[in-house]
């Protein structure tokens, strides 16, 4: 450092050539290889993390690499994505423009459409170029931040991308997440910086004082603890001394302290105020804060800048360190501090900057009773629901800890922090905070809108019955508004569509839905039109289900996903996948996760098994990224039956064992039937008969097997199921539940003819299995179709009429193959051979575990997309199919042909020949 203000330049790297070289190995290796990796220099302040930083950035420049270099700030770690902010939307050449974050949809979590925006934005730079995310002081990132740094380095493993982050020392931060989140995917390496050697040290002293170090320097150099921002503070403060002709403080530890002593008071105050307002500040609010006119604390400014504690970038003064803010900081009395945290939160409002940027001004200043405090964090919170609802929760928490109990505006930030709890996956503490505003007594009006607010908590956690209590009392009471009482309504008929006789949930929505339409309520309009699709398909009634949810999805855009599943039900696989298109095309405002599950119905309903199981993948991992599980259950369910389908043993147990764990989590009965029944279908496979009939007899004990719309067209696998288990009433039963599901769905040509196949199973009846087979001709699902057909060919074998029991199986045989259910192939292929038309003997397909062979249809047109040069984001809009999915087909793709980068990759595929 040679003098006050500059930067320590290449002394500033005395004694890290080591750790240089670790930095400047990664940088080559990112450039070489073209795959991702993420580097953590830790250490404690002052260490010299920054500096590296800096180097390792100016090295990747030289390289060639685009950068996006931010910083992340102590008093901003509130305000969603600033931290990531300043490495992607600022800069010399941006990677998205500021604007991404507007008009966000609110009344759904977006995290993982932005996170897939900046992907995109990333991946489209990396396609030219080597980049390089450099992050510093990441223990201070905000939470949106965090989040996609969780999820972005993964997302981009296979393009060259270094994700450079400097943290502080300590176990279990921000820092340790990402790199935890990360490790399994791509290389992640920790540079820890230690203290520096004395030689270190003293050739520093040497850079600093331009002379040799003599015996005293060195004494107080021992201070510093091998600490170069320390050692150079020292130095700078006993060369000031010495040219002053002064003698060093005695007293002199740190620097900072002396320097700060030899201040002029406005000087110091003025330093004080930024030090509040951060380690950025603007000068006009330094100002406002020091009750002075920006002209009279110029010279102030000036003395500070020349003393090297700020810099000057033109827009903001930054402090050169934090520990020279701190150090500021620290010299304030603590009670001071509270009470200019909250004249800086009113200053920043009322310079028109927004709620959240005050926030963490008033979370440490705020008071009990702070009506403007308790405003700002309601304001704050409404802001960032869509992209961060746990910070919304947070907030909005700390706002209710601000108002005095049983207050008018208690209940008020109440309701509010129900709904921002129940957004973020909170239920439990939602529930709690609930039923405490609820003891306190609160007027009717204000009873009816915290049950309400309640609603979606107690559903969420799959306690319906006490949705209905809770609703039903309410609602006898007569103290509601209009809109809210036509809300309650409808949160009393969705939790009647888990009764067993759903006439009455039936009843109770449409008188839901006309109260609602006319109060003019929306929320209540969307609450009723969901619960009457779900009263819907529960009973089987799928033409209304279709009328619901496309009376739903047509008021809120973001139910595209159960009107597509609600076509599927119809068999309309042509409009769902219209539906489909419209959906990728337009993802914003979307469900991410529950568009991947109407996704992979679409692929599961059309026989493309590889497909479904990639989409249930991807949807799982969406689920576990934002923490709020919905389908994941019934998802392992699928999944389960696929292995089976395909004759992976091993893959099938395993997801067994996942849903028969996460009931714990989602214990409806929906749920618990479908896991049942797997159970069942393993048992079946084992050999074990009596175990399977005893898992399907439970499965009706959550109510008749056809009453779970999952299970309808696997109805044929539990009557024979049944009858191998000599259980013919269970068989006659299922038989009849099919029957009577066929009659209401008239339309739905998959339904009748399950229908005939189950009656047809029961009785033995060769011609009602060949009607079965004549009506599924209509069906678009190849797995029902190609079923049926196998069980007409056995029951022709048992009547030897061999040559048409030999064309039926055929036909199955053929189905199955091509959707890749391998062993249902394989067991169709031994009845084939029984009729002496089998060829050589039935085997299971096996595919290769790696190599070009091993990967499925999807990710050898994935593979050859990516290899061409197309980003994931056109590769999806060719394939017409999410980004998170062709990152899954990706994923599974480059472990089958053990490549780590897209070049890797299409110097592979260029050797192939076309499929």
């Amino acid at each position: 450092m040679a003098g006050p203000g500059r930067s320590l330049s290449r002394s500033g790297l005395r004694g890290r050539e080591d750790e240089l070289r670790q930095v400047q190995a990664l940088i080559a290796s990112v450039a070489r290889t073209g795959s991702g990796a993420l580097g953590l220099i830790r250490g404690e302040p002052g260490i010299g993390k920054t500096t590296l930083l800096t180097e390792a950035v100016a090295t990747a420049r030289t390289a060639g690499f685009s950068v996006g270099l931010g910083k992340a700030d102590e008093l901003h770690h509130v305000v969603p994505l600033s931290s990531l902010a300043t490495c992607v939307l600022h800069g010399e050449e941006p990677f998205l423009s500021g604007d991404v974050l507007v008009d966000l949809a609110r009344r759904h979590d977006q995290r993982i459409w932005l996170v897939e925006r900046l992907a995109e934005a990333i991946e489209a730079r990396a396609a030219r170029v080597p980049v390089l995310i450099a992050l510093d002081d990441v223990q201070w990132a905000d939470s949106l931040s965090r989040f996609a740094l969780k999820q972005l380095p993964r997302r981009l493993r296979t393009s060259p991308v270094l994700w450079l982050l400097t943290g502080r020392q300590g176990i279990g931060g921000p820092a340790e997440e990402i790199v935890a989140a990360v490790a399994d995917e791509l290389p992640a390496v920790t540079v820890p910086l230690g203290p520096l050697s004395g030689a270190a040290i003293g050739q520093l002293a040497g850079d600093t004082l331009g002379t040799a170090v003599d015996e005293q320097v060195r004494g107080l150099l021992e201070g510093a603890g091998g600490n170069p921002f320390l050692a150079v503070e020292m130095l700078t403060g006993l060369r000031t001394a010495a040219a002053s002709g002064e003698p060093v403080p005695p007293g002199l530890v740190v620097g900072v302290r002396g320097r700060l002593r030899s201040l002029q008071p406005d000087t110091l105050r003025f330093l004080q105020m930024g030090a509040v307002l951060g380690r950025g500040f603007g000068f006009h609010d330094a100002a406002a804060l020091c009750d002075r006119a920006p002209a009279a604390l110029i010279p102030a400014l000036e003395e500070a800048l020349h003393a090297g504690l700020l810099d000057d970038d033109g827009t903001h003064l930054v402090f050169r360190h934090d520990l020279l803010r701190q150090a500021v900081y620290v010299g304030i009395p603590p009670s001071a501090r509270k009470a200019l945290h909250r004249a800086a939160a009113h200053r920043l409002v009322s310079a028109g900057h927004q709620p959240i940027d005050a926030v963490s001004h008033v979370l440490r200043g705020a008071l009990p009773g702070d009506e403007e405090a308790v405003a700002l964090l309601r304001r704050a919170a409404d802001d960032v629901l869509p992209f961060t609802p746990g910070l919304a929760a947070d907030l909005v928490t700390r706002a209710l800890e601000l108002v005095p109990a049983a207050r008018p505006s208690w209940f008020e930030v109440g309701e509010q922090a129900v709904v921002c709890l129940t957004r973020a996956g909170r239920n439990r503490e939602a529930l709690t905070t609930g039923d405490r505003l609820l003891a306190c007594r609160p007027p009717l009006k204000t009873l009816g809108r915290l049950q309400a607010a309640l609603g979606l908590t107690l559903w969420n956690m799959d306690l319906a019955d006490e949705l209905r209590r809770r609703t039903e009392t309410t609602l006898a009471l007569d103290g509601a508004a209009p809109e809210v009482g036509a809300r309650l309504a409808a949160l009393r008929a969705l939790a009647l569509s888990r009764a067993h006789d759903l006439g009455p949930a039936r009843e109770a929505g449409e008188d839901a839905l006309r109260a609602a339409l006319g109060v003019g309520d929306d929320q209540a309009r969307v609450q009723a039109l969901f619960a009457l699709g779900e009263i819907a398909l529960n009973a089987g009634e799928n033409a209304v289900a279709l009328e619901r949810f496309t009376a739903l999805s047509a008021v809120d855009s973001a139910f595209l996903p159960e009107e597509i599943v609600a076509y599927q039900h119809m068999d309309d696989f042509e409009t769902s996948g219209r539906l489909l298109l419209k959906a990728v095309d337009d993802a914003r405002g979307l469900r991410e996760a529950m568009f991947l599950w109407a996704q992979g119905q679409q692929h599961l309903g059309l026989g493309r098994l590889d497909d479904a199981d990639a989409d249930f993948v991807t949807m799982e991992r969406l689920e576990d990224d934002v923490r709020v599980p919905v389908q994941q259950v019934n998802g392992r369910v699928i999944r389960s039956r696929i292995a089976l389908l395909r004759g992976d043993r091993e893959a099938a147990r395993r997801h067994l064992a996942t849903p028969r764990d996460r009931l714990a989590a989602k214990p409806n009965p929906g749920n618990t039937a479908a896991v049942r029944f797997l159970e069942a279908v393993h048992a079946d496979a084992d050999g074990d008969v009596g175990l399977a009939v005893d898992r399907i007899r439970r499965v009706q004990e959550q109510g008749p097997f056809l009453r779970w719309r999952l299970l309808r067209t696997w109805v044929g696998s539990a009557i024979r199921m049944a009858l191998r288990g000599a259980d013919q009433r269970l068989a006659e039963d299922l038989a009849a539940q099919a029957a009577a599901h066929a009659e209401r769905n008239p339309s739905v040509p998959t339904a009748l003819g399950v229908a005939a196949q189950a009656l047809g199973l029961v009785r033995g009846d060769t011609a009602l299995l060949e009607r079965s087979v004549a009506l599924l001709e209509a069906s678009p699902r190849p797995l029902v179709r190609a079923a049926a057909r196998a069980d007409l060919g056995q029951a022709l074998l048992a009547a030897h009429r061999t040559p048409e029991a030999v064309a039926a199986l055929t036909e199955a045989h053929a189905a199955f193959t091509a959707s890749g259910a391998h062993a249902a192939a394989a067991r169709v292929k031994l009845d084939l051979t029984a009729a002496g038309a089998g060829g050589r003997r039935a085997t299971s397909r096996r595919l290769p575990v790696q190599g070009w062979g091993a990967l499925t249809a999807s990710e050898k047109k994935v593979a050859r997309l990516v290899a061409e040069g197309h980003t994931n984001r056109a590769t999806a809009d060719l394939l017409v199919v999410s980004p998170h999915t062709v990152n899954t087909h990706l994923t599974s793709a480059f472990r089958k042909l053990s490549v780590n980068s897209r070049v890797q990759l299409a110097n592979l595929v260029r050797t192939l020949p076309e499929d």
